[in-house]
């Protein structure tokens, strides 16, 4: 009698709890068809059923507030619920992350299991969106590179500038170092300087009468 009381009380309380966890997720599935994602998650993570069903309707939840890393998760937790349609939410969470790759890859198993238009228009577009990456991460590549040719003909130049002035410098020391000249030509060189400048003034001349004695000089005469 008293097994059979335990079994009862056991059994009722089994009801309660999945008429309880029922209830949790009609309030999360409708929170989730009133766009409020975050209220059913929340109500999601209330549950501590462990069902393949329920991480489904979670992940799809998780995606919708946009936290894609849990959603994947959660997704993972799901399988074999609806498999070609599971791995179809699996791609939409990798092409919101931006990783094409796997994205694709997600797409194209979820194909293999059913042809889906909108799975089919997802792969091209994910496939589109890699390539534009890619040629966008060559385009800063080439520019990278292009930055770095313009910056090493300015540093060229600026190594040539010493050499000029080594050039300069060397005409100087060439103008410096030359013939000492010798006393010969020194004077010739007074002596043309002299005959320069005499030349230019009037140059009073020696007068000697022809009478004049010897040693004996005309003082009307002045000398120069």
């Amino acid at each position: 009698m008293n097994k059979l009381l335990l079994f009862l009380t056991l059994s009722t309380l089994f009801v309660q709890a999945d008429i309880f966890d029922f209830q949790t997720i009609e309030k999360a599935n409708q929170a989730y068809q009133k766009g409020n994602y975050i209220y059913s998650v929340k109500l999601f993570n209330s549950l501590k059923k462990d069902d393949p069903t329920v991480a489904y309707d979670k992940a799809n939840a998780l995606y919708k507030a946009g936290n894609y890393n849990e959603a994947l998760k959660e997704y993972a937790k799901a399988k074999g619920v609806n498999e070609a349609e599971r791995l179809h939410n699996v791609g939409n969470c990798y092409f919101k992350k931006q990783d094409y790759n796997h994205a694709i890859k997600s797409y194209e198993r979820a194909l293999k299991m059913r042809e889906d238009v909108d799975t089919r228009h997802n792969l091209e577009l994910a496939k589109k969106k890699k390539r534009e990456k890619e040629n966008n991460k060559k385009k800063n590549k080439d520019k990278k590179k292009q930055n770095k040719k313009k910056e090493n003909p300015k540093k060229k130049n600026n190594q040539k500038k010493p050499k000029k002035e080594k050039q300069d410098d060397k005409k100087d020391r060439d103008k410096k170092v030359e013939k000492p000249m010798t006393t010969k030509e020194i004077r010739k060189k007074e002596l043309k300087h002299m005959m320069n400048k005499l030349s230019k003034k009037k140059m009073p001349t020696l007068m000697y009468q022809s009478n004049q004695k010897k040693g004996e000089r005309n003082d009307t005469q002045n000398p120069w």
